[in-house]
């Protein structure tokens, strides 16, 4: 196991098998590729041609550094081509038989020093190695698709798994310019048992008719930054792979958060597998076709839905980021604003915000002086709600708590002229308590912006089960108007985001709390693996652990899922004063300010 990995069979051509032996032999390892299809043999080293061909292109490698690529590239279709590599990656499908017959017959093939390892994200590592002959020498190696794109490398080890078969592949992912983490073996590992709850909750979502399956996945990029929604990652991964995963991590966490939300059974029996069968949640032009089409899902055009009502005039009541930055938004699309706070004095601190802004963006030049000048004047500072008497929408954007906000409702339905619409931005509170503290229940929508308001572009629109059409479609009229994208979403916890988000970062501090993973590994993972622009413990510290619970308690009070209770290492920090980077100290230590 000291010898290094310098030839490599990969058993099992499909797209990752062909990713893997693409970064092996760009590495300048000899590589061995073995499927029984000769077809898939063929593809894959047609595959290899072709992202080669790319390169030279691109003048990232020359002519013959890619004629080296290919040369070190051999393809078979026996196992016993195996028999002189230092390193095995098994790949074949997700079938622990179909494992375990190609473990037993490279006991009899490959020499008793060399590296058997698993690309499973969902089987057991361990009960492949114990029906081996040799159970010291097998371990986990999962590569993440696209595998030449993705850093992350999760290398899992058993309990029968020998130290020197982990540094040997640990090093060669580090040759191989990936970052590894180590991980124990259980369904899912590290950054899939993280991922894979999250995409099964938006399964559930979709399977409920809560939000489209379009705005479900546009929530998800735009209001947390994702590269890809949870349905289109879906699709992409293939809904029968998720399903057995979630299988096996269902059995061994029985949480019912794992548990495969029927759409995905469905769909699986049905051959409607995603973006390889050309159909999943989304239709594609064909198989293998990453291009969607329309369906008869598609959301139609707007013809024939109701017409809103005229804005002209915006009333923001609060004077926090939130507030400032809502009514920078609808200034700079031409609206007359009023930014009332409590109190002259605060509204025009909250104005100043606005200014220092604008002029940020005029010094990069997003905007110009003119235009500053002409969006400041704009926006109007009240010291009291009386100054919304004229306005045609009122948004309010103060504390997330629900006694202040009723009463601030029923004090809007007294000041706002019959016809204006009525809006609050909470993230989490129910908004038809908002409502009927007026007597204009249908004139009540939530329309929950993201922080920073003037540059995130989601907003969750909320209608209620009293919300009139003509409101809805105003406030999606309006939301359009102020360069945002609209997504449509019942009034129940969470909405959209939240309601997927904080699950997925309540089951990350459980893996940290049962001493899995630490928190740079799981940070690592998920930026790398998953792609997210931050790991969920520097999120959870941006955010507040006092507003993360707060969230996860609404949740789980909305939901009565025992599996969205709050992580005790969450509620413990809370306690403690531990708040995140506005206090210094989270789940991480920060410099004070």
């Amino acid at each position: 196991m000291d010898t290094p990995l310098n030839t490599v069979a990969v058993v099992g051509l499909g797209t990752m098998g062909t990713g893997i032996a693409d970064v092996l032999t760009r590495a300048g390892r000899e590589v061995i590729g073995i499927d029984i299809s000769e077809q898939a043999a063929r593809r894959a080293v047609a595959s290899l041609e072709a992202s080669t061909a790319r390169a030279v292109a691109r003048e990232r490698i020359t002519e013959e550094e890619r004629r080296d690529i290919l040369a070190r590239f051999r393809t078979f279709t026996d196992l016993q081509a195996a028999a002189d590599a230092d390193l095995v990656i098994e790949v074949v499908p997700e079938s622990y038989e179909l494992k375990q017959q190609v473990f037993a017959a490279l006991d009899a093939i490959v020499a008793p020093t060399t590296i058997l390892a698993t690309g499973t994200n969902a089987l057991s590592v361990t009960r492949l190695a114990a029906e081996s002959s040799h159970p010291e020498r097998v371990l986990g190696l999962h590569f993440f698709n696209p595998a030449p794109a993705m850093k992350l490398v999760e290398v899992v080890s058993s309990v029968l798994t020998a130290p020197p078969a982990v540094e040997a592949v640990t090093r060669l992912a580090l040759d191989l310019g990936k970052e590894p983490v180590a991980v124990g073996d259980r369904p899912g590992f590290l950054a899939d048992g993280l991922l894979f709850g999250y995409l099964n909750q938006a399964a559930a979502m979709y399977e409920s008719k809560y939000a489209s399956r379009e705005d479900i996945d546009a929530a998800m990029k735009l209001g947390c930054g994702l590269p890809m929604g949870p349905l289109e990652l879906l699709d992409l991964i293939g809904i029968d792979t998720a399903r057995t995963v979630l299988e096996a991590m269902y059995t061994d966490s029985q949480d019912r958060l794992h548990a495969p939300a029927p759409i995905l059974g469905q769909l699986a029996e049905a051959g409607l597998t995603g973006r390889k069968a050309g159909r999943g949640f989304y239709t594609y032009e064909g198989p293998g076709s990453s291009a969607v089409v329309p369906d008869a899902q598609t959301r139609a055009t707007a013809a024939g839905t109701s017409v809103g009502r005229e804005i002209r005039s915006v009333g923001v009541a609060g004077s926090g980021t939130m507030a400032s930055g809502i009514a920078e938004v609808f200034a700079k699309a031409g609206y007359a604003v009023v930014l009332a706070a409590r109190g002259l004095e605060k509204a025009e601190t909250a104005k100043s915000r606005i200014a220092k802004s604008l002029s940020r963006s005029v010094d990069k030049g997003r905007m110009t002086a003119e235009a500053r000048d002409e969006t400041l004047a704009r926006i109007t500072p009240a010291g009291a709600l009386e100054a919304f008497a004229e306005v045609d929408l009122a948004v309010e954007a103060v504390a997330e708590d629900l006694g202040v906000k009723q009463q601030l409702f029923a004090s809007l339905d007294k000041i706002c002229k019959p016809g204006a619409v009525l809006a609050t931005t909470t993230s989490s509170l129910p908004v038809v308590a908002c409502a009927r503290a007026t007597s204009r229940p249908q004139d009540v929508i939530g329309m929950h912006f993201f922080n920073p308001a003037p540059a995130m572009k989601l907003v969750e629109v909320v209608r209620t089960v009293l919300t009139s059409d003509e409101v809805h479609a105003t406030v999606r009229e309006v939301t359009a108007k102020i360069r945002k994208h609209p997504v449509d979403c019942g009034d129940r916890a969470g909405f959209i985001v939240n309601a997927l988000l904080f699950p997925y970062l309540n089951n990350a501090i459980k893996m940290v709390q049962e001493h899995y993973a630490t928190l740079d590994d799981i940070d690592a993972a998920m930026r790398l693996g998953g792609g997210y622009p931050m790991g969920p413990f520097e999120l959870l510290d941006v955010v507040g652990l006092d507003v993360s619970l707060a969230i996860e308690k609404v949740l789980h009070a909305e939901f009565r899922d025992p599996g969205l209770a709050p992580a005790p290492l969450l509620e413990h920090l809370v306690a403690a004063g531990c708040l995140g980077r506005k206090t210094g100290r989270g789940f991480r230590e920060y410099a004070r300010r």
